[in-house]
């Protein structure tokens, strides 16, 4: 019985079919993990800590618990407490005391503490996997002086932060190449699977990512613990690594990466062979079998301009492969970063893949342009072309993509000045601005490449093929010229080697020599069209700007965003005032009761020791002015023991309350609890700490 195969357009026609059930499947599965996300805020705070910080208790506590804005990972060395000498007074065992949306973790203090004042500094990982510390104190029966020091140090700083960054920027890069290099293939220039180069290029962006990911897996338990790079040896700790989000992230992104090399090997391997024709074994096998039929009847089946293209059913399915394994790869960034926590995490994590995968395809792209033209000489202007208009397409979707995330990350036009993150966040416009400038020079040299004659674009690519096979101007002539070439001899130079000089130095300075000759070969063939030239150096220009965007968008993506920033301002971060300038804070509220959300802005003029004058706004959800039924202000300088100083503001407008003459007697770090009311039973109080100069 003889099998036969399925023709091209029935196969593509079976794929085709296949598509929307595997677009289900896919969706179903996002839409599983999507869903199991539960909302929070990006970049966990503490929200408080029961003693607060600088409180005088009058007996010992039999705990201490804090609480945070969302779920955090912690362990049972998380939170240390250390008495006026150092010495540690926790249990060291860790107390869960969450309850619903309440987050709060407590250790239990041994018995008998003496009095004094005591060091609390905690240490965890928010959900967006990125570390965060703290530390205070408080004091039983007095004041006293103490031996500890406060920690200064960042968590997931220091050299282990450093090494840990740098792996993140090696992926992130080592992706947008693989990816766009991989595209640029398959969409461009199907013929470049079959260039060194590019193919060299793809190979070390997939070790890179490889490489940097395994980095990453064994760093990040002294990334998120003791800071120390003997740690990675750490087998506990790295068991413990595997059993969280990131880790699982990590652990995925492996395996993926893994398809990802079965789909390099057929890219560069199967089809790459097809696109450039016959390899060399059947090449010699089928030399033999046709001759006698070219002699018969005069024809030439191995001729590439009529063997017909085969390739498409196998670019088909390489870009639809290439594109489910590089999703599932940037899937795990969005799954254990920023994306996965804050508000709209089911919207968020697919904009972000979306989004990663449009940087990957343009700048990744941009760098197999860049080595194709400065490389491949016989690249073909269509190439040049058809990355053109696929790296506008990309751009749509990277601007679309950005503006969501921006506008998530950021939730208010002053987060974009007033943040490090919305600071960031512009210095990316901008270089996305400069490189679009750049691109724009870049598609005017497109299109001189488009109109220049066909015959240059021929002559251009014979001559690569001579450099290509390694040939120089004089093996050429020497090919040609009676008695040395196929025409003298009887046999051709592929298989008459030349002859090798007996004197190996000599040897070695006729192949530098030959060397030297190709490359000034290739240099004079790529300088030889000055509009490729101009697309070079436009190119170029490009991929520096991407090198830079690419390093500003691994510091934003580890940035605490202006969002949570903002929300840490309500509950009761610091603020530093500025010498005669108003103090301006936001304190967002909410009651519990029906329509208890809003916000209350509040400015104190001039910010300074001595008299002040008072304004209150109050803001429901929805941006309009909200009249309250009561609002008191009370003003606290728990360094000095004043307060709380209470104040009743006088209504001014619907919104609006005032108060003229307050008085602040000493500088230093003033409280400021706003106690707010929306109803006859629905209260609430937010505070925040200002400094007063």
């Amino acid at each position: 019985m003889t099998a036969t195969a399925p023709a091209p357009s029935t196969a593509r026609a079976r794929a085709t079919a296949v598509l929307p059930r595997l677009a289900l499947v896919l969706a179903a599965l996002l839409a599983t993990l999507f869903t199991a996300a539960s909302p929070a805020t990006a970049h966990a705070a503490l929200t408080a800590s029961d003693p607060k910080d600088g409180a005088v208790v009058a007996t010992a506590p039999a705990q201490v618990t804090l609480s945070f804005s969302e779920q955090v990972a912690m362990g049972d060395d998380s939170i240390r407490v250390l008495d006026p000498q150092g010495k540690r007074v926790d249990t060291g065992e860790l107390r869960d005391m969450c309850s619903g949306n309440t987050v709060r973790y407590g250790s239990a203090l041994h018995t008998g503490l003496p009095d004094g004042t005591y060091t609390v500094a905690w240490q965890a990982v928010s959900a967006d996997s990125h570390p965060i510390s703290g530390a205070f104190t408080f004091s039983i029966g007095a004041p006293s002086a103490t031996d500890v020091t406060l920690p200064t140090a960042r968590a997931g700083g220091g050299p282990v932060g450093i090494a840990y960054g740098l792996a993140r920027y090696a992926a992130y890069a080592g992706f947008a190449v693989l990816v766009g290099g991989a595209a640029f293939i398959l969409l461009c220039w199907r013929r470049g699977a079959a260039e060194r180069p590019l193919q060299k290029l793809v190979v070390r962006a997939w070790v890179t990512l490889t490489a940097a990911t395994l980095a990453m897996l064994v760093l990040r338990t002294p990334y998120t613990g003791s800071g120390n790079f003997s740690d990675v040896f750490d087998l506990d700790g790295l068991r413990a690594v595997l059993e969280t989000k990131t880790g699982a992230s990590l652990v995925s992104r492996l395996l993926l990466l893994g398809a990802a090399a079965l789909f390099v090997a057929v890219l560069f391997g199967v089809y790459a062979r097809r696109v450039a024709g016959l390899g060399p074994d059947e090449a010699d096998r089928a030399e033999g079998e046709s001759s006698g039929a070219d002699q018969a009847d005069g024809t030439d089946e191995t001729d590439d301009a009529e063997r017909p293209d085969d390739t498409g059913d196998l670019t088909f399915g390489l870009a639809i492969g290439g594109a489910v394994v590089s999703g599932g790869i940037a899937a795990t960034w969005a799954l254990s970063e920023h994306a996965s926590t804050g508000i709209q995490p089911g919207i968020a994590m697919p904009a972000d893949i979306l989004h990663l995968m449009a940087v990957a395809t343009w700048l990744g792209g941009l760098a197999a342009l860049l080595v194709a033209l400065h490389k491949v000489p016989g690249i073909e202007r269509a190439a040049v072309r058809s990355f053109s208009r696929v790296a506008f397409v990309s751009v749509l979707v990277l601007a679309v993509t950005g503006v969501y995330q921006s506008w998530r990350q950021l939730g208010s036009w002053s987060a974009l000045t007033g943040t490090d993150y919305g600071q960031l966040l512009l210095l990316k416009i901008g270089l996305v601005a400069v490189l679009l400038g750049i691109a724009f020079v870049s598609r005017k040299w497109t299109a001189r490449l488009a109109d220049a004659p066909a015959d240059d674009a021929a002559a251009t690519t014979a001559v690569a093929a001579v450099v290509a096979a390694g040939q120089t101007a004089d093996d050429v002539s020497r090919e040609t010229a009676p008695g040395t070439g196929s025409e003298g001899s009887g046999i051709s130079r592929e298989t008459e080697p030349p002859p090798v000089p007996a004197d190996p130095e000599r040897a070695a300075q006729l192949a530098r020599q030959r060397a030297a000759r190709e490359s000034a070969l290739e240099k004079r063939l790529r300088d030889a069209d000055p509009d490729r030239a101009g697309l070079r150096r436009s190119v170029l220009a490009e991929a520096a700007i991407a090198v830079i965007l690419l390093a500003v968008t691994t510091v934003l993506t580890s940035t605490e965003p202006g969002r949570t920033v903002e929300q840490e301002t309500g509950r009761g971060s610091t603020a530093t005032a500025v010498p005669d300038r108003a103090v301006k804070i936001t304190l967002p509220f909410d009651t519990g009761g029906p329509n208890g959300k809003g916000s209350v802005r509040l400015e104190l003029d001039p910010g300074r020791v001595g008299a002040n004058t008072l304004h209150l706004w109050s803001d429901s959800a929805d941006g309009t002015p909200f009249d309250l039924p009561e609002i008191k202000v009370a003003f606290t300088l728990p360094a000095k023991d004043i307060g709380p100083l209470p104040l009743v503001p006088e209504q001014a407008a619907p919104g609006h309350w005032t108060a003229s003459g307050v008085q602040l007697p000493l500088a230093g770090e003033w409280r400021i609890d706003v106690t707010v009311r929306t109803s006859d039973i629905d209260q609430t109080t937010v505070q925040k700490t200002v400094k007063i100069g």
